[in-house]
């Protein structure tokens, strides 16, 4: 049986994957490698990487802190690279309207319930609740790989990322 070895990537040094094909043509896959798509983004820029119908998987680069954003549906973070902060607030009143698809960015900080904060680390995922407020922290560098609906944040730049 062959040796199979496990490489961790991170924004710092990854090895830039491919798709093997077996009988068929590599332009049926859409492929990218999340730590150098984040390499390559601006800070909070959030650029598909996935797509499947209206849902996309978008990598994040993390650095600094973020805008607040908030969604009408849940969304997921699971943090690949680096410590994220994750601070949430129940809002008093709605700031997403329920048929808007995809993140918001809010102006400013919202009023409302303090909900707590998340310390997520590698391997870490967690839930952004539907209506809630959500601002991410990250001391160094690091990235997020968010699972959402295509809205009006999303950056598309297949023509770059996808393998040939």
């Amino acid at each position: 049986m062959a040796s199979v070895k496990t490489r961790f990537g991170s924004l710092a040094g990854y090895e830039k994957g491919g798709v093997e094909v077996i009988n068929d043509d590599p332009r049926n896959y859409a492929f990218s490698n999340i730590f150098e798509v984040a390499s390559h983004a601006e800070p909070w820029e959030k650029v598909a990487v996935a797509k499947n119908i209206k849902y996309v998987l978008e990598a994040i680069r993390a650095e600094g802190t973020s805008p607040w954003y908030a969604a009408s549906h849940d969304e997921s973070a699971i943090v690949m690279d680096g410590e994220i902060e994750i601070r949430l607030v129940k809002p008093h009143t709605p700031i997403v309207a329920e048929t808007h698809e995809g993140t918001t960015m809010l102006e400013g900080t919202p009023k409302g319930r303090t909900m707590g904060q998340i310390t997520a680390r590698r391997g870490h995922m967690a839930l952004l609740p539907k209506g809630a407020a959500y601002q991410f922290t990250a001391a160094r560098p690091g990235v997020i790989l968010l699972q959402t609906v295509k809205g009006d944040l999303t950056v598309e730049r297949w023509k770059d990322i996808c393998q040939k």
